[in-house]
């Protein structure tokens, strides 16, 4: 099993997808990596040698930044944002969506649930009797 920085790639993956799975790196820069590392992104990741995983894991701890560092720089930026109280700040920090989406509707994913106002569901109105003459 080829493991890069800390993470097991899957087994039967393409390598260009496999590393994808590692928190920073997408597509292109997978293909990239794999291109500098020169490495085949037709091949599986169990059939990766060992001296193509040490060019891989190479390239990786050069050039980009991976899993904790980033993740630790990500909370440091919002963490800037919400200290110096800008409007972005403000917006991390109320749990609202930060890039100018509408709130009236959606937004669920960064509200969380609905939840229930005092009253609870609304009951259906009463049906009307039929006039007779």
């Amino acid at each position: 099993m080829a493991r890069i920085v800390g993470i097991d790639l899957p087994k039967e993956k393409r390598v260009d997808v496999a590393l994808t799975y590692i928190y920073g790196i997408g597509r292109s820069n997978a293909k990239q990596i794999l291109a500098a590392a020169q490495v085949d992104p037709a091949t599986r990741a169990k059939n990766l040698t060992e001296g193509e995983i040490t060019r891989i894991t190479s390239q990786v701890t050069q050039g980009v930044k991976v899993e904790g560092d980033l993740k630790r720089e990500i909370s440091q930026n919002v963490k800037r944002l919400i200290d110096i109280g800008s409007y972005r700040g403000l917006r991390h920090r109320r749990g609202l969506p930060v890039r100018g989406q509408r709130t009236h509707t959606n937004a669920r994913t960064r509200k969380g649930p609905r939840r229930m106002i005092a009253g609870g569901v609304k009951k259906p109105a009463a049906p009307v009797a039929a006039k007779s003459s």
